[in-house]
């Protein structure tokens, strides 16, 4: 492995203004050498920032850093070089511009390994650094595939451990330590990650069991494996959470980590009975610190609704809910929201379960049900902690719900989450929850629902013109056949769905003195959505059907995601 010439790192390093490390730093130096090791060591001491540490590695070496978990990296470019191959040169293809290869290697001045993987390649090699560690999991996400999983899966099949129908619990137990197993596990993992999953559905049925992913908010149906092997997967993930793993009639949930990168990926786990054993949903939360910010602007919100969106959160006191089903969004659009006002002249708190995405300069507190720390038991002690800005990961029972619109009416702006299917619904919630209505009439200042639909893929977009039925039956307006709207074709940038990312799409209740008094009278979310529609409020399937004609994604999406009776 070769160094930085000359110390040229540690001079470098040791001059930065403010440094107040330097004889810690040398002191690694002397017992690491000057090696990759010294650089995992100044990181893991937090003596710098991985990036800034790894970018003056770079520098040193006159080369580019590349983080691979935060870079773009195509199939066409990681199919150049061979597993086996990047294995053990440590080196992973990113991409392919104008015929040159971009390769993320831990030791890029290796010029005869450079050289070689040219060779392989048969493309011109330009090296970046990267960590080893991260060229190392980035590899074994990259490079699993179905296939590998499912020739594992059959392998293990056929071993001699899973000859007997019926083990007892210490079998089970010894099973699920096996290294086989734990490796196909994480290559599920790993894949699920690779495929931006955001849950994994791992259920046994009459004759085999399933492995499924939600993948752009639909289920797709990844593999099947032998019944033999089901009872021991669900044990490995059950030891990884601390979970009982000879407790199978009842429900149980759990989290775990798994250490990728630099980062950390969270996963929360979910086990029930059914007929044919049990099934286990992972859901895939965010990376540790590693979630991108997204910002208002990058969520491609309809002008009308962005514009008095940001008047309600510059607003001093007051409760803005943000309403959807789990996984549509909500905490982002928060988090976007909170990254907007967020000062140093702001106090910001928020209580979250789990803290999704760090922010800066933002206090921010995790609920934990072990120990009986609920979310009303933090919000009554950030009351004493002079906040400006709450963030409520989400409102559950009545306790939280009164303690929140108090802090509305004391000068407070508060954030936070309701699961309502409409905007107008959120206000009835909140009164049959047992919020009484003279509290949420001057508490509540307005309502934000929203929905993902999978976007259409860019790679294989293509237009067409719908049916006149179909044309009839969601628009009103004349003169639509001269539109072009757009689809998917399918293709392998898309895994042949036509639908690749995410679009949002909402709806926006501003409560006027008119809808108060409907509250007050505990009128219906039908009524409370009328008077709304007078100060500009449109439900969910007019902005959806919006971002149909601007040809992010479909009809058929749009009908998916929003109810009938709220059409416009």
């Amino acid at each position: 492995m070769q160094s930085p010439k000359n110390s040229t790192f540690l001079q470098r390093v040791c001059a930065l203004p403010r440094f107040d490390y330097t004889k810690e730093v040398t002191a690694l130096a002397a017992r690491h050498g000057e090696n990759t090791q010294l650089l995992q060591a100044i990181i893991e001491e937090n003596y710098l920032t991985k990036d800034d540490a790894c970018r003056y590695w770079a520098d040193a070496l006159n080369v580019a850093y590349v983080d691979p978990f935060a870079s773009l990296i195509t199939e066409e470019a990681v199919e150049k070089i061979p597993l086996e191959v990047a294995k053990k040169a440590r080196a992973l293809a990113l991409y392919l511009v104008d015929g040159v290869l971009t390769v993320a290697m831990a030791d890029p001045h290796d010029k005869e390994l450079v050289r070689r993987l040219g060779q392989i390649s048969q493309h011109p090699v330009s090296p970046v650094f990267a960590l080893p560690r991260e060229i190392d999991d980035a590899i074994a996400i990259h490079y699993c595939t179905e296939k590998g999983i499912e020739e594992g899966l059959a392998d293990l099949e056929n071993s001699s451990l899973f000859n007997q129908p019926d083990m007892a619990g210490e079998k089970v137990a010894a099973l699920a330590e096996n290294n086989a197993l734990v490796q196909i596990l994480d290559e599920i993992i790993y894949f699920a990650i690779r495929e931006r999953a955001t849950d994994i559905h791992i259920e046994a049925q009459e004759m085999q069991c399933r492995i499924r992913f939600r993948i752009d908010g639909n289920l797709r149906e990844i593999l099947t494996y032998s019944r033999k092997l089901h009872r021991a997967l669900l044990s490995r993930i059950k030891i990884l959470c601390n979970l009982n793993i000879a407790e199978t009639r009842f429900p149980q949930d759990g989290r775990f980590s798994v250490q990728v990168g630099s980062q950390s990926s969270n996963f929360r786990v979910s086990t029930i009975p059914t007929a044919f054993g049990e099934k286990a949903v992972v859901r895939v939360l965010a990376s540790s610190g590693k979630k991108t910010m997204v910002t208002l602007e990058k969520m491609m919100m309809s002008q009308t609704m962005l514009l008095p969106f940001r008047r309600l959160i510059q607003n001093p006191n007051g409760i803005i809910f943000v309403t959807g089903p789990t996984g549509s969004g909500k905490t982002t659009t928060l988090y976007a929201a909170l990254h907007e006002i967020n000062t140093p002249g702001v106090n910001i708190s928020t209580i979250e379960d789990p803290i999704e995405i760090q922010l800066p300069g933002v206090t921010q507190s995790q609920v934990n049900a072990n120990i009986d720390l609920k979310f009303s038991t933090v919000l009554r002690a950030l009351m004493r902690q002079d906040p400006d800005v709450i963030l409520i990961g989400e409102i559950r029972d009545l306790e939280t719900a009164k303690i929140a619109t108090e802090a509305a009416l004391t000068g407070h702006i508060v954030f936070a989450t309701l699961h309502t299917n409409s905007a107008p619904q959120a206000i009835a919630r909140l009164m049959e929850i047992g919020v009484e209505p003279y509290m949420v009439g001057p508490s509540v200042i307005g309502v934000l629902s929203q929905r993902l639909a999978a976007k259409i893929c860019e790679a294989c977009k293509e237009p067409y013109q719908p049916s006149r039925e179909v044309l009839a039956r969601y628009f009103h307006e004349d003169g639509l056949t001269d539109v072009p709207f757009y689809r998917g074709r399918g293709c392998p940038a898309c895994r042949h769905t036509g639908y690749k990312g995410r679009i949002a799409f909402h709806e926006l209740v501003l409560i006027t003195e008119e809808v108060r008094t409907l509250i007050a009278e505990r009128r219906s979310a039908q009524e409370i959505a009328r008077a709304a529609a007078k100060v500009g409020y449109k439900p969910l399937r007019y902005d959806g059907l919006k971002k149909v004609l601007l040809g992010l994604t479909t009809i058929e999406e749009i009908e998916q995601t929003t109810s009938f009776e709220w059409a416009a």
